[in-house]
C-alpha cells in the first residue's frame, strides 16, 4: 500500500501524551482527518463520523489511493441525510489505521513502529478523536455518528465523553465483542502472522504479507454478508466458464469475488494495522470497562438523545445486542429509540441502498 507520507491529508500533531488503557503513553500523535461543510461561527452545527475497520477519514471524498468515491458518499453531502449544507462533519482516520494517523507504520526514532506500537483500544481511539476536537475548538458535537466500529466509538464516546455530544446514531453494531466475532477475527490475524513476509511485523520497506492479509479480508468479507444476499447475487453460478474445472482455481463467482476482495484491500491497508484495529475491537467491552454492569456506562449520558438501528440480516452484530444497549439506555432513562430495518444485505446494509436507514438518519439528526 502507498505509505503515510504519500497521502494528501489534513492531519494535526496532538499536543502532550496520549494516555492509553494498556498504561502506555504516546507522544506525537498524529492523527488525519477530513471535513465537509462549513463549521457554524458558534461551532454548534458539527457532526463527528466514526469509520469502520477498513474504514478511513475519507467519507464523502475521493480515495487517494484507491481512487474510489468516499465509503459513505451516498449518505453524506449537500442535500444527503447527512446534510453538509447544513452539517460541519468531520471524519478521522482512527489510532492505529494506516491512512494518515499515527499506527504500526508511522516512524519513530527513524523506523517504523511495527509491532512496537501499543496495543489500544476503542476507547483510545476515541480518546485521540477527542483531543482532535480538542484542537480544533469544538467543545460540544450537534452529533456523533458510526456503524459498525464506528458504532463501538459512538457509545464508547457516549459513555466516556457523554458531555462532548448532543446526540448519538450507532448503526449496526455492539457493547461488546462476542467469542464468534473474537474467533473471526483470531483467523484473520493468524493468516497474517503465518504469512512469511510478515517477519514478526518487521516488512516495511520489503514484501509486505499480501497474502495472509487477503486471506484475512476473505474471512471477514463473509462475516459481511448474509446467505441471502451471497444466494441472491451469485448462487452457485459458475465463473466464466461452462463446467467445473476439476482443480482449484475460481471454479464459483463467489470464490472469484472473494479473491478480488482479498487482493484489492492489500493495496489500501496495512497488514499491521489490521492486526491492531482487530484486537482493539476484541477488547471491546463497555460492561466490563463500568465494572460488570452495562446501564452504569451510560450513567452520565441521561441527558443524550439516542438512536439505535439494527439490520434483520445482521447476524455479525444482531438486533438482539443492540436491544440489550437499549436496554442499558431505559435503565438511565436515556431518550433513545430504536428501530430494526429489513434489508437483504447483512451487516453491510449501513453502507448500501436502505432508503429506510437514510429516513432514520435525516429524521433524528433534523
Amino acid at each position: 500500500m502507498a505509505s503515510q507520507t504519500d497521502l494528501s491529508v489534513q492531519k494535526v500533531t496532538l499536543p502532550g501524551a496520549l494516555a492509553l488503557d494498556s498504561g502506555r503513553e504516546l507522544a506525537g500523535v498524529e492523527i488525519a482527518y477530513e471535513t465537509y461543510g462549513e463549521l457554524a461561527a458558534d461551532k454548534s452545527n458539527a457532526i463527528l463520523t466514526f469509520h469502520a475497520l477498513t474504514g478511513d477519514q475519507f467519507v464523502a471524498s475521493e480515495h487517494p489511493v484507491t481512487g474510489k468515491p468516499g465509503w459513505w458518499e451516498r449518505m453524506v453531502g449537500p442535500g444527503k441525510p447527512i446534510d453538509t449544507a447544513r452539517y460541519h462533519v468531520i471524519c478521522a482516520n482512527v489510532l492505529g489505521s494506516c491512512m494518515g494517523s499515527t499506527g504500526p507504520a508511522t516512524y519513530a526514532d527513524g523506523k517504523p513502529y511495527g509491532m512496537d506500537f501499543p496495543v489500544i483500544t476503542i476507547r483510545d481511539m476515541v480518546r485521540a478523536q477527542m483531543a482532535l476536537l480538542d484542537v480544533l475548538g469544538i467543545e460540544q458535537l450537534h452529533a456523533i455518528v458510526g456503524g459498525s466500529m464506528g458504532g463501538m466509538q459512538a457509545l464508547s464516546c457516549a459513555a466516556n465523553f457523554p458531555e462532548r455530544t448532543q446526540r448519538v446514531l450507532a448503526i449496526a453494531t455492539t457493547a461488546r465483542h462476542s467469542a464468534q466475532n473474537i474467533a473471526f477475527h483470531e483467523v484473520g490475524r493468524q493468516a497474517i502472522m503465518a504469512d512469511p513476509n510478515w517477519q514478526g511485523g518487521a516488512y516495511y520497506g520489503g514484501q509486505t504479507p499480501g497474502k495472509g492479509l487477503s486471506v484475512a479480508r476473505m474471512a471477514a468479507h463473509i462475516t459481511y454478508l448474509s446467505e441471502a444476499g451471497l444466494t441472491e447475487k451469485f448462487g452457485r453460478r459458475l465463473q466464466d466458464r461452462d463446467a467445473k474445472s476439476f482443480g482449484f482455481d475460481a471454479d464459483f463467482q463467489v470464490e472469484s469475488y472473494l479473491r478480488h476482495q482479498g487482493i484489492t484491500f492489500t493495496d489500501r491497508f496495512d497488514a499491521n494495522s489490521y492486526l491492531y484495529i482487530t484486537r482493539a475491537m476484541d477488547y471491546f467491552d463497555l460492561a466490563e470497562e463500568a465494572g460488570g454492569k452495562l446501564a452504569d456506562a451510560f450513567a452520565g449520558a441521561s441527558d443524550t438523545r439516542f438512536c439505535l438501528v439494527s439490520f434483520d440480516t445482521d447476524w455479525l452484530y444482531t438486533t438482539a445486542d443492540m436491544r440489550e444497549v437499549v436496554h442499558a439506555l431505559n435503565a438511565v432513562a436515556a431518550p433513545v429509540s430504536f428501530v430494526e430495518l429489513s434489508a437483504p444485505y447483512g451487516h453491510d446494509s449501513f453502507l448500501l441502498d436502505v432508503p429506510a436507514l437514510d429516513r432514520v438518519v435525516k429524521g433524528f439528526l433534523g
